[in-house]
Parts: structure tokens; C-alpha cells; sequence
């Protein structure tokens, strides 16, 4: 088979398209055609070298990728027969393995797709929008919501302006350039802003008049996180779940000290992690049935950015240089 390989910590070059033997799935496991692999924003820090959620560095050389949609053709020993044949999505957790045409992995991490959901769409909804789903276990949103998106273009932006509208919230999303701006707009946003302007929180204040920010989605941090949480007003709250304007592969996220939000009277909390999995009841699998039904039934429809599998390298490119709109996947 085909598949995108990592030698060497360091740039996107690094990332080749190489031949390889074809995985062969063991006990309980699956191989998937892969016609559909995810790329992740912490793909391109593993890529760098960085440990990222786990203990170590990813063992060289890797397959990268975390996120697969294709169709089951092997099963391994004691494996349920059924699965052979069917269109499937997967996340693969800690095991890497999806930037390939084909990927194994457990199948108990199989969701079955249905006919009308494309690959492409599940891979991201597999991922993203088990995110998307999972922010929002940390707040109610409705007609008297006012939310602020920055980074509303990207893949998690995309889905959080369209929940909060059919929730009936108005909705802010801020993007950078005029392109990105578009297609928020397009989107469904109330409001779309180029928040490369320095004038942005002056032109929110004016549209929403006396009324003042409930939420704010904050996955960038930096000038545009704080002047974002400064549109809050009392019982606000700002859930952060990255922070990409201090660096993709660096930084901190924007935090504030106790003093400050008791002041202002807002509540500052980060989503990711074991908290997330806890609102989801303990099992991260809820949240991936929730946004696959989701995108199923219509009420998300995920924006996907196409890159063909051998220009791996020039999708982490524009990925980290804010060079996409929506979820990037890679074609085999």
C-alpha cells in the first residue's frame, strides 16, 4: 500500500509518500480501505516531535493520522463477520496509523455509516465534531444566547456557529480575511468579522447595542481571546479549548486570575481533557454517536478541506499557516 511516512522529527517536508507492506489486522481487529483520513492541528506538532497528550514522542518511523473513513476488507481472528464489506469511520486513539490506504485498528472503535453520509463528512465528525459536541456539554445556548466564535472558518468554528443557531442564539464569528469572513457569513453568522481589524470588538459593540456576549469559544487566545472575553457581560463564560494565535505549537492558553473574573463577574473554564470525557459520562464514544447522527440527519453539516494523500505534507503546510477552511482530509 501507499502511506504517508515520518522518519525524522521536524518540518512538513518530512512527511513522505511512501510504499509499504499492508497492515494485517489482528484479534478482534479490522484493516479499512481508507478512503478518507483526518489531519489533526496536533498532527503537526507530533510531527515536530512533541509529546502533545501522551507520555512520548511518537516511535519513528510513524504513519500519522488518527481519523479514517473507508470500507472494512480483512477482519482478524474472532472478529464479528458482519463488519466485512461495510462502510465504516474510526478513530483510532493513541495508535496512529490513518494517513495510508489502509488502516487497522480495534473494532470496537467502528461506527457503521450510513449510505447518505459521505467519508470525507464522517471523518470529520469522527473527530471535530466529537469536539464540537463536547464544548458544548459546558453550556446552554438559546434565543437569549449571544456567542462569539473566534475562529469560526476553521472545522470546530463551522459547527459551533451552526449549533448555536439552531438554537436560536446570535451568533459572532470572527475569522481572518475576507475570503474566511465569507464563508462564516454564508454559514449562518449574525455577525461576520475580519478580526485582523483593529476596530472588530468596536463594529460587535454597535451591532448588538444594549446587549453584551454570553459565551465566547475561545480556541486562539492572545489579543483576540482577551478583546473576545471583554465583549462578555455578568454571568458570561468563556470556554477555551486552544489557544492558536500564541503559536500552533506553542504557548499557553489566555487564563485570568480569580480577582479578575470575580469582577467581572464571568467564569473562564478549559473544556479539553478528562473534563470533557466526564460531561460526555465517562465514555468518549457518546460524543462520536452524537455528532455522527448529527451530521446524518443534517442539523451539522461539517465544512471539509480536500487534500489528495500524497500532498500530506502541503496540507500540515496550510493547516499551519491558517491557509484552510474547515476540516482537513486527505484522499488516497
Amino acid at each position: 500500500m501507499h502511506a504517508i511516512r515520518l522518519h525524522a522529527f521536524g518540518p512538513a517536508e518530512n512527511l513522505t509518500y511512501e510504499e509499504i507492506p499492508d497492515p494485517t489486522p489482528g484479534p478482534g481487529q479490522v484493516r479499512i480501505a481508507v478512503t478518507a483520513a483526518g489531519v489533526h492541528l496536533l498532527d503537526t506538532a507530533l510531527r515536530e516531535g512533541m509529546p502533545g497528550p501522551f507520555p512520548t514522542p511518537t516511535p519513528l518511523p510513524t504513519v500519522p493520522g488518527r481519523e479514517v473513513a473507508g470500507t472494512v476488507d480483512a477482519l482478524g481472528e474472532g472478529t464479528d463477520p458482519s463488519w466485512l464489506g461495510k462502510r465504516v469511520v474510526a478513530h483510532l486513539g493513541m495508535n496512529p496509523g490513518g494517513y495510508a490506504e489502509l488502516a487497522v485498528t480495534d473494532a470496537t472503535r467502528l461506527h457503521a455509516l450510513p449510505d447518505h453520509l459521505g467519508d470525507a463528512e464522517a471523518v470529520a465528525m469522527i473527530g471535530t465534531g466529537r469536539t464540537t459536541l463536547g464544548i458544548l456539554r459546558f453550556t446552554t445556548l438559546g434565543p437569549d444566547s449571544v456567542a462569539i466564535v473566534p475562529a469560526a472558518a476553521g472545522g470546530i468554528g463551522t459547527l459551533l456557529v451552526q449549533y448555536a443557531k439552531n438554537a436560536g442564539a446570535t451568533v459572532i464569528g470572527l475569522a481572518g480575511g475576507p475570503g474566511k469572513v465569507a464563508r462564516v457569513r454564508e454559514n449562518g453568522a449574525d455577525l461576520a468579522i475580519d478580526y485582523t481589524r483593529p476596530d472588530w470588538p468596536a463594529e460587535v459593540r454597535a451591532h448588538l447595542g444594549d446587549r453584551t456576549a454570553t459565551v465566547v469559544f475561545d480556541s486562539v487566545g492572545g489579543d483576540t481571546g482577551r478583546a473576545a472575553v471583554d465583549l462578555l457581560g455578568k454571568g458570561g463564560h468563556h470556554l477555551v479549548f486552544g489557544w492558536s494565535s500564541a503559536g500552533l505549537h506553542d504557548g499557553e492558553p489566555l487564563t485570568f486570575t480569580e480577582t479578575e473574573l470575580t469582577e467581572r463577574g464571568i467564569t473562564s473554564t478549559s473544556v479539553l481533557g478528562p473534563v470533557m470525557i466526564e460531561k460526555a459520562g465517562g465514555d468518549i464514544r457518546n460524543l462520536e454517536l452524537a455528532a455522527l447522527a448529527a451530521a446524518a440527519d443534517g442539523t451539522l453539516r461539517p465544512a471539509v478541506h480536500r487534500f489528495p494523500l500524497p500532498e500530506a505534507a502541503k496540507a500540515h503546510r496550510a493547516l499551519e499557516t491558517r491557509g484552510t477552511m474547515g476540516k482537513v482530509v486527505l484522499i488516497p
